[in-house]
């Protein structure tokens, strides 16, 4: 092959040089590896897992805490259904005795939880006592009666 000026020469000098330049900075880069130590291929493939177990564990946690949000929400919907039953059955019975000529709604206190109602203050007679306690155990949702009521007249 013949070329036709040295300056033709020369670029094909220069270009082998820069050629073999880089050949040599790719081995000695290769060089710089110690043996045992993890190829740049194997150091992102080992960050790769990491992230992907680092995204599986924080699925995980927001899949719990998701569980445990809506258990907390139905605990307290819960809750605050026994309250408003709890406080539906204290108004009837308080309207039960309203309706009563016999027993005061002013003076009788009614308190109930979870369905239990107590029943505490003073009544005209030992016969108002019990009518007391079985117009509060007619209420719908009343599962006992703490009677605690007071005769004042024998």
């Amino acid at each position: 092959m013949k070329f036709a000026t040295i300056e033709d020469r020369n670029i094909l000098k220069r270009g082998a040089a820069v050629a073999l330049a880089a050949v040599l900075c790719a081995g000695l880069a290769a060089c710089d590896k110690k043996p045992g130590e993890p190829t740049a291929g194997q150091k992102l493939d080992t960050a790769v897992s990491k992230t992907e177990a680092a995204a599986d564990e924080a699925k995980q946690k927001m899949e719990i805490a998701a569980k445990d949000a809506s258990q907390a929400a139905q605990n307290a919907a819960s809750t605050a259904g026994a309250a408003l039953d709890d406080t539906a059955i204290t108004t009837k019975v308080k309207a039960a005795f309203a309706s009563d000529p016999n027993l005061s709604a002013v003076l009788i206190s009614v308190e109930t939880k979870d369905g239990v109602v107590t029943l505490s203050g003073p009544v005209k007679t030992a016969g108002d006592v019990a009518h007391a306690a079985s117009l509060t155990q007619a209420v719908e949702g009343v599962k006992s009666v703490v009677n605690e009521l007071k005769p004042t007249n024998g």
